[in-house]
């Protein structure tokens, strides 16, 4: 269980994880697992973190910034996901997630396992949707989100089986900052949904995309880059 042991299985309270994506505003986006009650939830938040977390995520992000290494909160705290919109405060955990060549992952504590605060704000709350009742749609379709000139995208989870992923983007045009805050859809019409999960990202690094807001409104584009996260097996199990 990639959230770590537990009796969460079946019940809203869990234990659980967020990966870690972005420099300057680091947002938080959790893992989500379809067929577990307490994870089955898309969400972007912005956290309060601990100074000696930022500054070990920031450096070992840098120095692993060509290579498939993502990071990650774990909190020990058994809670319902669903209290981070009223606000809570709780323990985490950094982690780096090591990539293995069958496509697993591996988990390591970094500074030595230590438990700090992190504080989330009703505000800090910026997507929140509970998984379930969304078809797939007939291209592919992501969630933008981010803060100036750092910005991201999520797929946004569907029907399962489907694949999760953040992508960090790279020369982005025509995208307005106010934007950012309210984590609209994208659509990019160039490529058809599979319609079920696939084993790698369909959008290629360093190649250009356009898409439109809300699947039908302006017409922005990006740059494919930095991989942030990647799960297509614990996600459907």
């Amino acid at each position: 269980m990639e959230h770590g042991a537990g009796p969460d299985s079946g019940a809203l309270h869990g234990l659980h994880r967020f990966l870690l994506i972005g420099k300057r505003r680091i947002f938080s986006y959790h893992l989500a697992l379809y067929n577990v009650e307490a994870h089955a939830f898309q969400a972007i938040v912005t956290l309060s973190l601990a100074d000696a977390v930022r500054d070990a995520y920031l450096a070992d992000l840098e120095k692993n910034k060509d290579k498939r290494v993502f990071y990650s909160l774990f909190s020990p705290d058994h809670f319902p996901l669903a209290d981070l919109k009223q606000g809570k405060t709780f323990k985490v955990q950094l982690e780096r997630v090591i990539v293995k060549p069958d496509g697993s992952r591996e988990f390591q504590k970094m500074l030595n396992g230590q438990q700090t605060d992190a504080v989330c704000r009703a505000e800090d709350v910026r997507y929140f949707r509970k998984l379930g009742g969304l078809e797939y749609p007939t291209y592919l379709t992501y969630l933008l989100f981010g803060e100036g000139d750092e910005v991201h995208i999520a797929h946004e989870l569907a029907k399962k089986p489907n694949w999760d992923e953040v992508i960090t983007l790279t020369e982005p045009r025509n995208i307005d900052p106010t934007l950012l805050s309210k984590v609209p859809d994208i659509t990019i019409e160039s490529i058809e949904d599979p319609h079920g999960v696939v084993t790698e990202s369909p959008l290629k690094k360093g190649q250009r995309y356009d898409a439109k807001i809300n699947g039908a409104g302006a017409s922005i584009s990006f740059k494919a880059g930095r991989q942030g996260w990647w799960n297509h097996t614990s996600l459907n199990n």
